[in-house]
């Protein structure tokens, strides 16, 4: 699903740049959009080859979730690596949900990055606000995800 989703990227930069596509990304998409058109797959989705497993997560959220953990882990990782993964979610559940209680409530709305943010906290925590996954998270959870990192 990955690699779907980073083809539809590209062919989605090269047509928003005017850019003709590449003979291998014509043909991938031919070929989709043949398939939908054809009813040979049951949705979009399916044909672009971004439908989930019966149960599972939406690609989109998917994508954002390991957003969002990549951002923590790295905020962990750059501010926090001399504490334990308990310390580290502790820490952070302080600042995102400090964050998420004063400057998220302006930053949520702005298409980049406050550049004060550049090389503080902050810069990780709009990271994974900005992700589009749930933000913030509990204790638990944040330790779960320093932990699948490490």
């Amino acid at each position: 699903m990955l690699a779907s989703i980073e083809t539809i990227r590209a062919i989605e930069r090269r047509c928003r740049s005017q850019k003709p596509l590449s003979r291998e990304q014509s043909l991938w998409l031919g070929e989709a959009l043949s398939a939908f058109l054809e009813h040979k797959t049951p949705s979009i989705d399916s044909a672009l080859g971004l439908a989930n497993p019966r149960g599972g997560v939406p690609w989109w959220l998917e994508e954002a979730i390991r957003t969002r953990n990549a951002a923590l882990c790295d905020l962990a990782r750059d501010w926090f690596a001399d504490l334990s993964a308990s310390a580290q979610a502790e820490r952070i559940w302080t600042l995102a949900t400090r964050y998420a209680a004063s400057a998220w409530r302006f930053d949520q709305d702005l298409e980049a990055m406050p550049a004060h943010y550049d090389g503080t906290p902050k810069q990780n925590l709009w990271a994974a606000f900005a992700s589009g996954a749930a933000m913030p998270l509990g204790k638990r959870q944040l330790r779960s995800v320093l932990a699948s990192a490490a």
